[in-house]
């Protein structure tokens, strides 16, 4: 089967109910991104991190997946299909996709601060200030904040200069290094952007732009490869 690669944002995740910080000039959920998603903001204040993601944890339990997620999941029926997502939320597998990369963290997952190769599913909701590794480290969410290195990049690369069909949906690609993705799409492999506003991409020959959201964008997009 064709090798079918796509790059999701928030966009899609939007449509389930879970809020995206960049349509609300600038702030998530009413923090500035400076004080819940840097080092800075854990070094300084490590109860008031824990806190907001718990919210965002409890949040991503009350919401399913939409009709998106469902589209991508059904197109493994005909392709080999790969998800490289910018969520932290688990809405993709939910939804039953087999394979999801997630480039900026779990936010169902936490890690030792001492060791970040010990890495923990979370039972419910809430992560607390004494919860601790197996090192007896504090846990932190299993989150790359701003200013953290992007482990899982090599992976992603390794994904898309694999792809025969590459595919964004719901990212305004203004996040890097997960923007710079799509310069490694091979220059004969068609590319499909699914968003109803146009992302800041140079355009080119094999680039095809689909103004929709993510749901009816994934319609459109089954229309114009025939499935």
């Amino acid at each position: 089967m064709k090798k079918l690669i796509v790059l999701t944002g928030a966009g899609i995740s939007a449509e389930s109910g879970i809020s995206t910080f960049r349509d609300q000039n600038g702030l998530w959920e009413n923090h500035r991104i400076e004080e819940v998603a840097t080092p800075e903001a854990w070094a300084k204040d490590p109860e008031k991190v824990l806190k907001f993601y718990n919210q965002r944890r409890k949040q991503a339990l009350e919401v399913a997946p939409n009709a998106a997620h469902r589209a991508l999941t059904d197109l493994e029926r005909d392709y080999d299909l790969a998800v490289i997502t910018q969520n932290i939320d688990n809405l993709h597998e939910r939804a039953g996709t087999s394979r999801v990369l997630h480039l900026h963290g779990e936010i169902f997952k936490a890690r030792s601060t001492q060791d970040p190769r010990l890495v923990y599913e979370l039972d419910g909701w809430e992560l607390k200030l004494g919860d601790c590794c197996a090192l007896g480290s504090q846990l932190r969410p299993h989150i790359v904040w701003f200013g953290e290195e992007v482990p899982m990049m090599d992976q992603a690369i390794d994904l898309v200069q694999q792809a025969e069909l590459f595919v964004i949906v719901g990212t305004s690609l203004a996040v890097y290094p997960a923007a710079g993705l799509v310069q490694y799409v091979d220059p004969s492999v068609p590319i499909y952007v699914i968003d109803p506003r146009q992302p800041n991409l140079r355009p080119t020959p094999n680039m095809k732009f689909i103004l929709e959201n993510a749901s009816t964008g994934l319609q459109t997009l089954r229309k114009l490869i025939n499935l």
